[in-house]
């Protein structure tokens, strides 16, 4: 953590508390004006869906380039750019008179918005080792998670009393007062531990992290896993609001639903990685992710349970997120410490730009009726190519961890193996 002599407990519980709204910046420039979607699309005149597909374009491009710049010259600098930047596209996204000037300020938005979760990864394993990490971001997760729960249900409630456009102009307020804490906030990387290679020789960092297969299989963990998540969170407002006739003010319980499934999960595993191995419980997660998904797919083909059938599949689904995103990113940024700042920028690009395969293929998959079954069988598929990532892991992760030599066979030497499948901590 954070230390100093006078201001240890209020140091720390700043940067918790800056870190987690940090970390809520992207869900919450998603969530708070889903309610509003299919009014947006009314005014504006096109598939709204593709404002989310914008902001995760803008979002993945923007982590690649701010991963090796706060590696070269510290956290803080980048956060505050980022900062004005989401400032700028929050603005212009209140001005917005058609759907390509709404994509255009989404994007601008992405570009600083990105920083905080991105960065807040970075931050905290600057501070903390593997398991003290994961907890951390746990707990983070904790705190980030108010932001998809309380996030719809502002937006619908702003709905009541104003326009869409108010919802955007909240965010921007929101921009102005995190810009202003970053007065106090520490820097967490200092010059001596920043990287004195040049930008270019950075950015060929991200060609090792491709090539390094433990950091991958974490990464594709997470990014699968993220398909789905953001095929539920572009396609939700459709089929809840247009299809099964909720309205918009009530949107935003069934949505919070799921996130307190995240929050309760976030409590647990900060218990959970005390105990076990992060493999498994990526595997346990994602098992139960897959199985989630493969019954929300029969139920809906069914036509099983109506709203319900949909409700609590994704339930289940969506709660595992509480696991999945803290232990995959402890774990991945453990294999490649000496480039955490880059390694978070590209986790978090590939995780996050993930939903734009989802957002393109609600928007080319998707039928008229708005009804759920695109959006199931995304969460389906990705779910169970998740599951299957940890699972080939597994199946090539046995490695040899104690090499002996046997006194009736000096000559000979064998090797004892394992695997993570046991409850043993790695």
């Amino acid at each position: 953590m954070i230390r100093s002599k006078s201001e240890n407990t209020t140091v720390s519980l700043f940067m918790w508390l800056v870190l987690g709204a940090l970390m809520a910046f992207t869900s919450l420039s998603t969530d708070i004006y889903l309610p509003a979607m299919p009014q947006m699309q009314l005014d504006l005149q096109g598939d709204i869906e593709l404002t989310v597909t914008g902001f995760l374009i803008g979002f993945a491009i923007a982590q690649i380039i701010w991963g090796p710049i706060s590696d070269r010259y510290g956290r803080k600098m980048p956060l505050v750019i980022g900062l004005i930047l989401f400032i700028i596209g929050s603005v212009g996204c209140a001005f917005s008179e058609n759907i390509t000037q709404i994509l255009f300020a989404r994007v601008v938005q992405a570009l600083g918005a990105c920083v905080g979760p991105m960065l807040s990864r970075a931050m905290v394993r600057d501070m903390l080792e593997r398991t003290k990490a994961a907890e951390m971001l746990s707990t983070l997760m904790i705190l980030m998670a108010l932001a998809p729960i309380f996030g719809p249900l502002i937006g619908g409630q702003l709905l009541k009393f104003s326009s869409w456009q108010s919802i955007f102009w909240l965010l921007t307020i929101i921009g102005i007062v995190m810009l202003l804490t970053m007065k106090k906030l520490p820097e967490t990387l200092p010059k001596e531990k920043r990287q004195n290679t040049s930008l270019w020789n950075a950015f060929k960092k991200y060609g090792v992290l491709l090539r390094n297969r433990k950091f991958m299989a974490y990464t594709l963990c997470v990014s699968f896993f993220y398909v789905g998540v953001y095929a539920f969170v572009a396609g939700s407002p459709e089929v809840y609001i247009t299809y099964f006739g909720v309205d918009p003010q009530h949107y935003g319980w069934l949505f919070a639903l799921n996130v307190f499934g995240i929050v309760s999960l976030s409590f647990a595993n900060r218990i959970l990685v005390r105990k076990y191995s992060l493999d498994f419980l990526l595997r346990v997660a994602t098992t139960i992710a897959m199985i989630a998904g493969l019954v929300l797919l029969v139920t809906v083909k069914l036509q099983i349970g109506g709203i319900y059938g949909v409700i609590i599949p994704v339930f289940f689904f969506f709660s595992m997120n509480g696991i999945v995103a803290a232990t995959t990113t402890a774990a991945a940024l453990d294999k490649v410490p000496e480039m955490a700042g880059a390694a978070a920028a590209l986790l978090g690009s590939l995780q996050y730009g993930s939903g734009i395969l989802s957002t393109l293929l609600l928007t080319f998959f998707g039928d008229s009726e708005s009804s759920p079954w695109t959006m199931s069988w995304i969460i389906a598929v990705f779910a169970i190519a998740s599951a299957g990532t940890m699972l080939v892991r597994s199946l090539f992760g046995l490695l040899p961890i104690e090499i002996k030599r046997t006194p009736e066979e000096p000559g000979k030497a064998f090797a004892i193996y394992r695997t993570s499948w046991g409850n043993k901590k790695q």
